[in-house]
């Protein structure tokens, strides 16, 4: 099994759709998947809770139902289980499970009143994406009602910014890992330096898609295909609404250049096109950390 999945969990909407993201990573990945609630820690309470026992004795009881409620809706053939941990954050409790478990990705869902299809960042998300040293995977609204069982294919999102290597490198495990196709979406019109003309982004665009596809072809295992397309629109949103999507697909992208070494931090491209995709986002972080780095 390559790595485990963390899902941080809650008896929700987006819990469930959370999870159900979660469950198609790991039969995928052929990886075990964690379902994670966190609690607040002592110290992050109000002074109105009960004593610390009887608190952390009823709060953590109902957790556990919870979690195993959730356990027995998801797919018998899974390797899985549930966790409760308490932390001062939702999202650093997920961080030490991931570093716990040496998980390959965290999952969580979109925020309350999120369109169907459609992401929406809640507090826990947006924590994640500036902290979080593993790639988060954020699923849309409406994820648990999808009937796919694995994943159909991995988009990538290239550009020529910093952390493009890493990214690649992780959109090429995750296609191999799965044993599915990889496409290259090429975003260097949105790259470039301001001031050329369609001309010179076009060179440079075809430039750096066919070396990025030469290098993804060689990473890849036999029988494994990759494709490059050229996001075509006037903006990123444009382009993004004008791909074409399998249900079920995953797209990868990297953080931001601005982010720290081996963190999170989603970019405005990547914001941009959050807001039309209909699909669940990896985001990873511009550099990888080394074993036992995390």
């Amino acid at each position: 099994m390559t790595g485990a999945i963390i899902v941080g969990y809650t008896a929700t909407d987006a819990g469930a759709d959370a999870a159900a993201l979660g469950a198609r990573l790991a039969r995928s990945l052929r990886a075990v998947l964690h379902l994670v609630i966190v609690l607040p820690s002592e110290g992050t309470r109000s002074a109105g809770v009960a004593p610390e026992r009887a608190y952390e004795d009823h709060i953590r009881a109902q957790a556990r139902q919870w979690l195993d409620d959730a356990i027995v809706r998801l797919p018998q053939d899974l390797t899985r289980t549930g966790h409760v941990r308490f932390a001062e954050s939702f999202a650093a409790g997920l961080i030490a499970a991931g570093e716990e478990f040496d998980a390959r990705l965290i999952v969580v869902g979109a925020a309350g009143g999120s369109l169907f299809g459609r992401h929406r960042l809640g507090s826990v998300a947006s924590e994640l994406l500036h902290s979080s040293t593993i790639p988060v995977a954020l699923a849309p609204a409406g994820a648990a009602g999808a009937d796919d069982h694995v994943i159909p294919r991995v988009t990538a999102a290239v550009g020529k910014r910093p952390g493009a290597d890493a990214l690649l490198d992780e959109a090429v495990a995750l296609a191999a890992d799965s044993g599915t196709d990889l496409r290259l979406v090429s975003l260097v019109p949105f790259d470039v330096p301001p001031g050329l003309d369609t001309a010179q982004i076009r060179t440079v665009g075809d430039a750096h898609a066919h070396d990025v596809h030469a290098i993804a072809t060689e990473l890849l295992p036999d029988g494994t295909t990759t494709e490059i397309q050229h996001a075509a629109g006037d903006s990123v949103e444009d382009a993004v609404a004008n791909l074409a999507w399998i249900p079920g697909e995953v797209i990868v992208v990297g953080s931001s250049r601005l982010a720290q070494p081996r963190r999170l931090f989603l970019g405005s491209t990547a914001a941009k096109m959050l807001h039309e995709l209909p699909v669940p986002m990896i985001v990873v972080p511009r550099t990888r950390a080394e074993a036992g780095d995390r």
